[in-house]
């Protein structure tokens, strides 16, 4: 019945994703034990969706049938076309009860009430027809053909009752069939076309005909619970699946499916089967390198134990995905011995292209030549061959290994930074601090001191000026910062082993003839060959620890001068001896490990998709730290190779932090000295030359800020000395007092020991002083301030009177 539906269900499914691997074909007139038969035969398959189209007799003995093998289970999903569900309220119970949880699908038919007034006058002549039969319902077949002779009727009116012809003659063979004996209608193009495009209202609902079938607008999905069908859902063409009609909610609010065996929980689909064979996968069998795969062969209980990185990743994959698979290990061992491999890895994945395996899990590698004749699932390691070589002792021992933990970039600026700050702290210091005062020699010598001692916190001088601290605190952390990091950096050049591998250039192997290793059974071996290697130098090893044998042997004396594997195994290795190998680039691009399975496997993109799944969480983080974290013995190889050296990117925060503090205080510096004497600029002619200001301006910086609370400090500590009296001096034979200054080569007066009055003050000061009194007596004293010196020891009683300004001073002459 109705088999022209598969095509397009066919298609319908595929354009979804969604294959139909088995068509059951079970005949009406089958048996009890053929439907049983198929029913065992759906069990060994995966999917456990099943899609019945059949007569309603046949679909009663076919879900009896299956509740008694067990297919209404919990994780079953059965869907019967309309031909089915339309006729559920005719079923007897035992049938239904068989059927709990099937969903179904039918036309839905519109409640109106022509649809009423119809369905009444059929069943009272139905009973009058059939008194023995109770409960009979018009079903969708009985509205169909009704409206079909309404729409022929409807075509026929159409024509005219003239329009329809007669029939002609057919030619009748001696084997035709009554049947063929009718004529054919002269206007029945005419009448079909006329029925193809009559469109009414009918006891169906809408009566359109599309490519000769009759269309369905509108369906109801049905779950069949308790005594019957429970609707739970339409499906329109416009909205999809929606709870109730005229509605546009999505399929999240449909009414709850009862499914298979009374759960809630929607099936996954499909399931490897449990009546036939478990899904075969095959397992390498090896020496070394168990933390990826581990078979253990138990001969008492003739059973194989297999573990690994790669067995607990295809665990985690296959509980993923969205069915269950049952599956189960078998080593790839020889007849004769469990223990020993049947092969190389390439002859394993070859087993699935025979058909002896139905996949294969392990370290296996995803290369082009494997891909010719099976698929690969995503990969979920990382990929890619690489050089294994010993690492030499190389500690820095140069007499110069002081200057490698900075950069020469940082060096200069280092420098150049310490001579700018010391510049700027003498700049906001010269004219109120004595300490920062001197010949010039000692003041360019300062510059350099003030800042450099700041390294070890050496520096006596005090800075009294607020802005000279203010650079000086954000320079002295900026130094401690340095200092630190060049002590950390310098310390572990000293003390830790550089990673310098004896081998950093595969071709360098090649030239000398040098023996290198791979991993036995391993395609590397291709690798090498393909690298212009002496395949009599090429030397197997089955364990990291045969490998590190051989390494320290060195090349020529039974061992190898390098390894070369792929990048699972090689961070296995270094996290076992990190000391004593490294590995050398370049890194020759593979796919990684996958999973092998049949060329069109249903499973592949299932699996592939797991495969992200599980990668992308944190199920692969603790897998990898169960299998890898407990057996490293040292740190990441990464953090023992010695930090390059130090540079200005590690520092330019802290050094515009400095330069931008130093600027600013001395464009503050700057602008107070300018305003301050801003006099001295306006007396000057318009005229005068921009360099001549700026020498001018040079010479009052220089001289000292007398108005600076340090100067009057040391002001008021000598006012409060007692003034020589000079009458108490023993008289000299010939005394002269004289006031001078010692003159520059220039002409000008140099600096003098006064420093608390200002020149004109002085003079005046000095007319006062030495004035004799109008009684003409001798003055007894004279008032500083004046320093009293006799640096001529030739002529006792001679005092100098030193000024910072000379043209000031005179001569005094003293009788006596």
């Amino acid at each position: 019945m109705g088999e022209g539906i598969f095509p397009f269900l066919s298609d319908a499914l595929q354009e979804i994703d969604t294959r139909i691997p088995y068509r059951s074909i079970i005949s009406p007139s089958a048996t009890d034990d053929q439907i049983a038969t198929e029913l065992y035969k759906l069990m060994t398959m995966q999917t456990r969706v099943f899609i019945v189209h059949m007569l309603p007799s046949l679909s009663s003995k076919l879900f009896t049938k299956a509740k008694e093998v067990g297919m209404m289970s919990e994780g079953y999903v059965w869907i019967i076309t309309y031909g089915i569900t339309d006729l559920l309220s005719s079923l007897d119970a035992s049938i239904i009860d068989s059927m709990q949880g099937v969903l179904g699908v039918k036309p839905h038919v519109p409640r109106t009430k022509e649809h009423e007034d119809f369905r009444v006058r059929w069943k009272r002549k139905f009973q009058h027809d059939n008194p023995t039969e109770l409960n009979a319902e018009l079903n969708i077949f009985g509205l169909w053909a009704y409206d079909a002779a309404t729409a022929l009727a409807m075509a026929i009116e159409k024509l005219g009752a003239t329009s329809i012809g007669g029939y002609g003659k057919t030619n009748i063979s001696g084997n035709s069939t009554d049947l063929e004996s009718f004529g054919i209608s002269q206007s029945g193009p005419k009448l079909l076309q006329s029925l193809l495009s009559t469109t009414f209202r009918g006891l169906s609902g809408d009566f359109h005909i599309i490519d000769g079938q009759l269309q369905s607008s509108t369906y109801q999905i049905v779950n069949v619970i308790g005594n019957g069908g429970r609707g739970i859902g339409f499906w329109t063409a416009a909205n999809g699946i929606v709870r109730e009609l005229n509605s546009t909610n999505s399929k999240a609010n449909l009414g709850a499916i009862i499914w298979p065996g009374d759960t809630t929980s929607p099936p996954k689909g499909w399931m490897f089967p449990t009546n036939g064979n478990k899904l075969r996968v095959g397992v390498p069998v090896k020496d070394g390198f168990g933390e990826f795969v581990q078979t253990t062969w138990n001969s008492d209980t003739n059973t194989t134990t297999v573990v690994g990185y790669c067995i607990d990743v295809f665990d985690a994959v296959m509980a993923a995905l969205p069915y269950v698979v049952l599956y189960e290990y078998i080593p790839f061992v020889t007849a004769d011995d469990h223990t020993k491999m049947a092969g190389t890895y390439d002859d394993l994945v070859y087993q699935v292209f025979l058909g002896k395996f139905d996949a294969v899990v392990g370290d296996i590698t995803i290369i082009v030549d494997r891909k010719q004749y099976v698929d690969f699932t995503f990969p979920y390691t990382e990929s890619g061959v690489s050089m294994i070589a010993p690492i030499k002792d190389n500690k820095s021992k140069s007499a110069w290994v002081f200057l490698k933990p900075l950069t020469w970039e940082l060096w200069v600026t280092s420098f150049c930074s310490f001579v700018f700050i010391g510049f700027v702290i003498w700049v906001l210091e010269h004219r109120i601090n004595e300490d920062f005062r001197g010949p010039p020699s000692h003041q360019l010598g300062l510059i350099f001191w003030f800042s450099f001692s700041t390294m070890v916190f050496a520096h006596r001088e005090k800075v009294v000026s607020n802005l000279a601290r203010f650079v000086g605190i954000i320079w002295v952390f900026v130094v401690l910062v340095l200092t630190q990091s060049y002590t950390a950096s310098l310390t572990s050049m000293l003390t830790v082993q550089q990673l310098q591998p004896t081998v950093t250039d595969v071709n360098e192997l090649v030239n000398k003839g040098e023996y290198v290793g791979y991993q036995d059974g391993s395609f590397v071996r291709g690798l090498l060959k393909r690298k212009k290697f002496d395949e009599h130098k090429l030397v197997p090893y089955n364990s990291p620890e045969e490998c590190d044998e051989l390494l320290s042997k060195g090349s020529g004396n039974g061992g190898i001068a390098a390894a070369f594997d792929e990048i699972p195994y090689i961070k296995l290795f270094l996290g076992m001896y990190c000391l004593k190998y490294t590995m050398v680039e370049p890194t020759y691009k593979t796919e990684g490990f996958g999973f092998v399975l049949p060329k069109g496997s249903p499973l592949g993109l299932d699996v592939s998709r797991a495969v992200l799944n599980v990668t992308e969480g944190d199920t692969m983080v603790n897998i990898g730290r169960d299998w890898f974290g407990k057996k490293s013995t040292c740190q990441d190889p990464s953090s023992l190779v010695s930090s390059n050296s130090l540079g200005v990117g590690s520092f330019w925060g802290l050094f515009l932090i400095a330069g931008v503090a130093s600027f600013s205080a001395l464009l503050i510096y700057t602008a107070l000295f300018l305003y301050e004497h801003r006099h001295v600029l306006s007396r000057f002619d318009p005229n005068v030359s921009i360099w001549r200001k700026f020498v001018v301006m040079a010479r009052h910086f220089d001289q000292k800020d007398l108005s600076s609370h340090t100067f009057k400090k040391s002001e008021s500590r000598g006012t409060s000395m007692p003034s020589p009296n000079i009458t108490n001096c023993p008289p000299p034979s010939t005394s002269s007092f004289s006031l001078h200054a010692s003159p520059n080569t220039n002409g000008a007066s140099g600096p003098s020991s006064f420093s608390n009055h200002s020149d004109a003050n002085f003079f005046q000061d000095q007319q006062a002083t030495l004035s004799p009194p109008p009684n003409g007596q001798t003055p007894q004293e004279i008032v500083p301030p004046i320093e009293l010196s006799n640096p001529n020891q030739d002529k006792p009683g001679a005092l100098e009177f030193v000024d910072e300004n000379p043209q000031y001073l005179g001569l005094l002459i003293a009788s006596t």
